[in-house]
């Protein structure tokens, strides 16, 4: 880890950030843009994403997805592109002497994509392809379906990747007036992360720093998200009907924004509930009970809002009883507290995989490009570790009772069921 990094604004208002690794001999480049699915309306729900594919299509320079992805590869690059409700980033991890030219590729990828009339109309069916792989995956749409119980009638609560229908009619026209409103320079940060030099980043930011981009009249924003305190438990869950040999399930309540101070304090109580083998949620209901093969707990923030929850894969014929099982454990959590042993192993675990989750150039560029874009305040990873080895087993009951709020919570299941009557008398 290192937690020297430079963050400049540069004359076009590009944000550059530079985090120098001393002992790789890679480098990561991350252009990082605050726009996701939760920036869309209905009409273009999935745009965001849509727009990611678009990128890999060709450019001015580089007409077609072949000359692009060859000229890539020739680099021995890793390199991808992921969408999120509030961020979309594209990446190119090379040899450090490569970094100029994973840049020019970069660069020409945003700038200069030609959005093909009929690039378009051919990469809607691979995108709707992946809706529907997506859809049918039951471990993967139900977290879905979690968020658009708990942030009904907002976008955040939408799919990523929005529906076939919507995909199928969306214009050329509206990408690229979506591309122009948020594809902008002061809309973008440039993280470089790796075996960088000083030369090398100041090439960088000379290459950078010529970039004009389009004038928009469009400012980026969404709606806020404002969860009601009185909703009525039938309100609070959703049955999804399908014919599954597992049932699954999303349990959980609302959570914490990413810039809340309780955040290493959750971390922990995330860790020893459901982030282990040696859990709680995994000991009682996977080894004691024999219930699950999958079972977790997760945090999941935004900028004003979050949840956590736990999510789980059962024996259809005994979800009532994993439900009272995790019940239980969440009541065992808010009454009683966790152990000090528990919350030691926690920390030690968090410590560990947060060491080994940044020995990659392209991890740590996307550990301070997210905090750079999405939050108030960049953090280092000394920094975190500081906070999390701060933690007390105070700390952890008090965030437990603050979030486990028996008023608050939601459960989405999803499986051979039609009556949420049985699964209501468990919330009560």
């Amino acid at each position: 880890m290192n937690s020297k990094y430079t963050l400049q604004k540069l004359a076009n208002g590009i944000r550059l950030l530079s985090v120098p690794q001393h002992n790789t001999k890679a480098v990561s480049i991350m252009a990082f843009f605050p726009v996701g699915s939760r920036y869309e309306h209905k009409k273009i729900n999935g745009l965001s994403h849509f727009i990611e594919h678009l990128m890999f299509k060709g450019t001015s320079r580089r007409p077609t997805t072949f000359d692009l992805t060859r000229e890539l590869d020739s680099l021995g690059a890793e390199y991808n592109a992921f969408t999120g409700k509030d961020h979309t980033a594209y990446y190119i991890k090379v040899s450090a002497e490569k970094l100029l030219s994973a840049l020019d590729l970069l660069q020409d990828m945003l700038w200069q994509s030609l959005f093909d009339a009929k690039e378009i109309e051919r990469e809607k069916g691979v995108v709707i392809e992946e809706i529907n792989m997506y859809t049918d995956n039951p471990t993967m749409v139900i977290e879905e379906y979690f968020e658009e119980l708990i942030y009904p009638g907002n976008s955040l609560g939408w799919y990523i990747g929005g529906t076939p229908e919507v995909i199928r009619g969306i214009t050329r026209a509206e990408v690229v007036s979506y591309r122009d409103c948020f594809y902008r320079p002061d809309q973008m940060l440039l993280t470089v992360a790796g075996a960088v030099s000083g030369s090398a980043l100041a090439q960088v930011k000379k290459t950078v720093a010529s970039l004009a981009g389009v004038k928009s009249a469009q400012t980026p924003s969404f709606n806020r998200v404002l969860i009601k305190k009185e909703v009525s438990i039938s309100e609070r869950c959703t049955i999804k009907f399908k014919e599954t040999d597992q049932a699954h399930l999303v349990l959980g309540y609302p959570g914490i924004n990413y810039d809340d101070r309780r955040g290493p304090a959750l971390a922990v109580l995330n860790t020893l509930f459901g982030g282990l083998m040696s859990s709680r949620l995994f000991i009682a209901v996977r080894e004691k009970r024999g219930l699950a093969y999958m079972i977790r707990s997760s945090s999941s923030p935004y900028k004003d809002v979050g949840s956590f929850y736990v999510q789980a894969g059962l024996d259809k014929q005994r979800v009532e009883e994993a439900i009272q099982v995790i019940l239980e454990e969440i009541h065992s959590l808010t009454l009683v507290g966790p152990t000090v042993e528990e919350v030691k192993r926690a920390k030690d675990y968090l410590t560990g995989r947060l060491v080994l989750s940044l020995e990659d150039s392209s991890d740590l560029a996307n550990w301070y490009a997210k905090q750079a874009a999405l939050m108030k305040r960049t953090e280092t990873p000394e920094e975190r570790l500081a906070k999390i080895k701060k933690v007390t087993v105070n700390d952890v009951a008090k965030v437990a009772k603050e979030i486990f709020k028996k008023d608050q919570l939601r459960l989405v299941i999803l499986g051979p069921y039609k009556d949420k009557v049985r699964f209501l008398k468990l919330m009560k």
